[in-house]
């Protein structure tokens, strides 16, 4: 019971602070979050305490609970993420998250092809069939999707890319749940995760990139009318 109240009151204020119904600057004090939510102090203290772990708000004596600005949350933090891609403004996040991909995956799967291991060369093979094999299970095909392209950043090398698979599993994720994904999955994509995982096999660094580059390249394709009115430089809510 306490870990669901958590929960309910760290979606609840991380929510509204991302879309912005709690604006940059509002100081909440604890007991009234404590009435709103209908939850005790430690429920609040204990969600007070993530959110400032996020960025998302300061909390100080004798002042309150205040909402930080933007520039100070932490926008790799799957929470973060996912209010963002629910609020009022995801297509700006979806932009912003799928040029990370299209800058690191194919640089990851480069890497991963020049030094990762035989076990990890043999792990994305057997993701990639299986994930040709999961034929129309959309759901299946996706659990599939994300392991392979976290599969890729960890086999890079590269811990700092290895870190961001958090990140894309929750934009994938993300993208399911909006209905941003195909019903079912396009062979060439599957083809394309194919050649990935050999091209990594059998140590060929440019032909990974260049599968990885057109995965990545398909995925704006698909996605890009979300953002296609979006000035750049929007602050993404």
């Amino acid at each position: 019971m306490p870990s669901r109240l958590h929960q309910k009151a760290l979606e609840d204020l991380g929510s509204r602070i991302v879309n912005g119904t709690l604006p940059v600057g509002h100081v909440m004090l604890a007991e009234q979050l404590e009435s709103e939510l209908g939850v005790s102090r430690s429920v609040i203290r204990e969600a007070v305490r993530v959110l400032q772990s996020l960025g998302l708000v300061q909390s100080t004596k004798r002042v309150g609970i205040r909402v930080q600005p933007r520039s100070d949350w932490n926008p790799y933090d799957p929470l973060v993420i996912r209010w963002r891609l629910r609020g009022n403004n995801r297509g700006a996040q979806l932009r912003s998250l799928t040029e990370m991909r299209v800058a690191v995956e194919p640089m990851a799967a480069e890497l991963a092809a020049e030094y990762a291991s035989e076990s990890v060369a043999e792990e994305l093979h057997d993701i990639a069939n299986k994930m040709r094999s999961a034929g129309q299970d959309a759901r299946r095909f996706l659990e599939l999707d994300v392991r392979f392209h976290s599969v890729v950043l960890a086999g890079s090398g590269n811990e700092m890319f290895a870190k961001l698979h958090d990140a894309v599993e929750e934009i994938l994720t993300g993208r399911r749940d909006m209905g941003l994904l195909p019903a079912h999955p396009h062979e060439e994509a599957v083809q394309l995760h194919m050649d990935v995982a050999e091209a990594i096999a059998i140590r060929r660094p440019a032909e990974a990139r260049g599968a990885m580059n057109e995965i990545m390249r398909q995925t704006i394709a698909e996605m890009q009318q979300e953002w296609a009115q979006i000035p750049r430089g929007t602050d993404a809510g």
